[in-house]
Formats: structure tokens, sequence, C-alpha cells
């Protein structure tokens, strides 16, 4: 094989381990019972309002994209994951909305240049391995002076902090993949979008978080419904010490962030425009 057909089938195996990856567990528990509140601060952050054509990627079961169809968006759900855009599908039905759902992936949309007036990703695209790839496609997907908008857990927030406490116990990364939490990092977003977006916004907020009254709450929930989490854990299941090793980790992150039953998560809301002339 060439070596570019090594590249292409290097990547084809990457992509369905992340696919198989967030189909683990129960990834739209988290989304409904945990994080939902973060899609409509994305929409409203980003102004959706009825008519836009809005790009949801890496939209999971659809915390964001729901919302924004809510909102009156004419809305793309895309996701690497068929088994999440299955769980979205079943939910935007139950709230009487219609929207399309399409496997996609990331770094690799779809979709036409300038498709979309909103792009946007709640805790999504930052799991794609190859950042500047993923960055390049939710800029070129956006119509000049539409709007791009992301939610991103931070490096030194909690669930950046889990996935730092994670780190010793998964297995390496494979070559040219990026930390997920990097996308937390305002530099580090401006530097992939670069001077192809203008009015960069940035502000580091919290979703606060109620669900878990004791540490071995949140470590026992995340075990069983959130796909990073359940990974790591199977690549260390033959060993009991590291197991353990793994569970007083995750105990200790969530004791010292546990306040009166509630725990505070940083996140990054970025907006910008996407540069260029835009229709008159």
């Amino acid at each position: 094989m060439t070596d570019s057909a090594d590249a292409r089938e290097a990547d084809r195996a990457l992509k369905a381990k992340h696919r198989t990856m967030w189909a683990l567990g129960d990834y739209p528990a988290v989304a409904t019972r945990v994080v939902s509140a973060l899609g409509p601060v994305l929409v409203e952050a980003c102004g959706v309002k009825r008519g836009d054509r809005v790009l949801d990627i890496a939209a999971g079961s659809g915390n964001a994209a729901i919302p924004a169809a809510l909102a009156g968006g004419d809305v793309v759900a895309s996701d690497l994951t068929p088994e999440l855009l299955d769980v979205g599908r079943r939910e935007a039905a139950a709230r009487g909305v219609e929207l399309r759902w399409q496997e996609a992936d990331a770094e690799a949309l779809p979709f036409a240049d300038g498709a979309f007036d909103t792009v946007m990703s709640c805790v999504g695209v930052m799991f794609a391995p190859h950042h500047q790839e993923s960055a390049d496609e939710l800029v070129r997907v956006c119509r000049p002076g539409g709007t791009i908008g992301l939610v991103n857990w931070t490096p030194e927030g909690f669930i950046g902090q889990m996935f730092a406490a994670m780190k010793g116990y998964a297995p390496p990364p494979p070559p040219g993949a990026q930390p997920p939490p990097l996308w937390g990092r305002e530099d580090h977003v401006r530097a992939l979008l670069g001077d192809r977006v203008t009015g960069v916004e940035a502000r580091r907020q919290a979703i606060r978080v109620e669900l878990f009254e004791r540490p071995e709450d949140f470590r026992e929930f995340f075990k069983a419904t959130y796909g990073p989490t359940i990974a790591v854990y199977r690549n260390i299941a033959d060993d009991p010490e590291k197991t353990a090793a793994l569970d007083r980790a995750l105990d200790e992150l969530a004791d010292g962030a546990l306040r009166d039953g509630a725990m505070e998560w940083e996140y990054l809301l970025v907006t910008a425009r996407r540069g260029g002339a835009a229709p008159a």
C-alpha cells in the first residue's frame, strides 16, 4: 500500500473506534440528565432565528440541535455515531419538532461550502481527533457573515480534569490526535479559526450539576453511561489495582468539586463570524 492509502486506512480505523466508543453506555442520559442546559445556551448565543440554516456538528442525540429547531431553525444534526442520531430522532418526534439527522465525520463534512447560516457544536467537535481539520470544515460550511458557535469543556474545569485523571489508564492516542480539552482554550480556538473569522467572543462559564450527592454516584454514573470513561475502564479491566486506582482518582476529583450536592463544570463559549462578504 502507498503512504496515502495507509493513512486513509488508519483514519478509517480511528473513526470506527471513535464511533464505537460513543455508542458505548448511554450518552443520551448524560446529555439529558446532566448537561441539557448547554444546548439552549449555545443556541441563544448563536442567535438562531426562524428560517436560519443550522448545522450542529457532532450533535449526538440533539442536545443543541433540537433547541435550535425549536427556535425555528432549519437544522441538520450530524454525528459520526448513528446510534446517537437514532435517539435524537425519537426525542425530536416526542417534542414535536422536525430536523434532519445525518451521519457525518466532523473532519470531512458532506456539505457544500457556505451551506449554513449557523454552524455550531456543543461539546462535540472537540472530540474529533484532528483539530485543524475539524476547524477547517466548520468554517468551510458556514456562509460568509454567518455565525460559528462552540461550547467546549476547559482543561482546568471538571471534565477537563476528569480526562487528565483518566489519561494514565487509557491506551496511547494515535499519532496526530490532539487532546479534546484543548478546544476549551481560547488561544487554541483562535489559532484554529485564524483570520477566516471576525468578531470572536470567548467567555468561560459554568453549568451547575446537581445529579450527584456523593463522589461515587458520579463515578458509577459515568462508568455506566459515558463512552470515553467506559473505554478507559475496559482498557484496564484485567488489572484490579489500576481499576481501583482510577476509582479513587475519580472519587477524589468529584469529592473536591461537590459543594452541598452540586458541582460547577466550566466550559468555554465561543462565537464568531465567518469572514468574507455577506449576502446583500
